[in-house]
This record gives structure tokens, sequence and C-alpha cells, in this order.
């Protein structure tokens, strides 16, 4: 499978914004000593939802940070299966302002999720792939690719597959902030895990900052993005990676 990497003159000012409020996601969950992925759900040009690993967390295998997100405008069941976590997860009275409907009360949204994007650090598994599939996401933009895991395009292609007829295919591009991401990555896996029963000494490890590079893959035609939601969040810039 071929992922389709963006080459960054051709990424715009918008998209790599509001990737940049998905690293914030990720090195939160790296100061919270979880894998350090993040992401953000944009509708109309406005943040909607973040999210961010918690697997540790809530003791719970599915908590990646798309399914943290998702958990934001979909109706609340996290009480059934993760008794531990409470909503919202992570503090965003903006976001919980602009995805409210009137009287402040929590806007429940509906599947499919329209105009609804994610961007998130790293690309989507096989099961986050198909559950951005389900629910009907517009589009999806990823920094680094998964080359384990990876559901659009890394292992399987779940967002583009003809044979799944549950639910309509969506277009996923990557290279945004990869190698921001990857970073994330490499700081999680030289750290010691502490929680571990048995803790690998990590002390001799060394980070890496070399990165290689990635051949651009041709971008999509200017159709598919056309109906794109964006616009530039007014919120912290990104906190620099070390």
């Amino acid at each position: 499978m071929d992922n389709t990497m963006i080459p960054r003159e051709e990424q715009t000012d918008d998209h790599l914004a509001f990737m940049d409020e998905a690293v914030l996601m990720g090195e939160e969950a790296l100061a919270a000593r979880e894998i350090p992925v993040g992401c953000v759900l944009v509708h109309d040009g406005k943040i909607v939802a973040r999210g961010r690993n918690r697997t540790n967390e809530g003791r719970n295998a599915t908590l990646h940070a798309e399914f943290d997100a998702l958990r934001h405008l979909l109706p609340d069941r996290s009480h059934l299966t993760t008794p531990q976590l409470t909503r919202p997860f992570t503090p965003q009275a903006d976001d919980v302002r602009t995805a409210s409907g009137e009287g402040g009360k929590r806007k429940v949204w509906h599947t499919p999720l329209k105009g609804v994007v994610l961007y998130v650090t790293v690309e989507p598994c096989l099961m986050c792939a198909s559950a951005m599939r389900q629910v009907g996401i517009e589009k999806v933009f990823y920094g680094c690719a998964n080359d384990r895991f990876g559901g659009t395009g890394g292992v399987q292609s779940i967002h583009s597959d003809p044979r799944l007829l549950y639910a309509p295919p969506y277009p996923a591009v990557g290279g945004y902030r990869r190698e921001e991401a990857i970073m994330l990555l490499r700081r999680f896996y030289i750290s010691e895990n502490t929680t571990a029963p048995k803790p690998k000494k990590k002390s001799n490890r060394v980070l890496k900052t070399e990165i290689a590079e990635v051949t651009p893959s041709p971008s999509p035609s200017p159709a598919s993005f056309a109906s794109t939601p964006v616009g530039t969040p007014k919120l912290a810039p990104a906190v620099p990676l070390v």
C-alpha cells in the first residue's frame, strides 16, 4: 500500500495550523506517558473537539486519539465502557462552546459527520480508519505514516477500499508536520516506562534527529478537496519540540 504524502510546498497554512493543534495534543499525551498521538476535529473552519491517546489512563485499548475526540461529539456512553473517565477528558472550553447548541447544552452530533475533518499526528490505525469511515468523516490529514498498523495506506487502505460497502470512502493525505510527529514518537520510545511490570533501562539510548525524506505522492485532484472546511484557528501557537 502507498501513503499519499503531500510535499511541504503544497501544504497550506490553514491545514498546518490545525495540525499544530494536533501536535499540542500529542505533547499532552507525551507528558502523560501515553503514546504521543494527538488530533483535532474541525468543522466549518473551527475546532469542535480534541483528542489524544488515553489507553493507559482509561485502561481501555480503544482509547486512541481519534476515539477520544469522537467522544466529545457522539452520544455519551463513556460511563458504560470507561467509568473512570468523565467528559470532557481535556479542558477545551472554546471548542465546547463552538460545538454547543442553544442554551449552552452540548450538541450531540449525528452520523454521518458531514463536513467534519480529522487532523491527526500519525496515520490512523486499522481500527481508527474503520471508525472514521463508519461515522462518515469527510477527510483525514495526518503527519507521519503508520508502517505497522496504518489503515489509510500504511498497511491497508480501509479509507478507500471499494469492497467495504457499509460506508462511503474518504480521502486521506499525509506529510503535515511529519517531522514533529516522528520526533514525538522518538521522544516517547527512548524514555523508560516506569509503569511497566519490568521497565527496560534506556539510559544509553540517544534521541536521533535525522529524519529520512519520503518521495511525495502525486497530489489528489483539486476537486477531491474543494469542499475542505478551512480557516486558521485563533489559538496558542504550537510548543516548539526539543
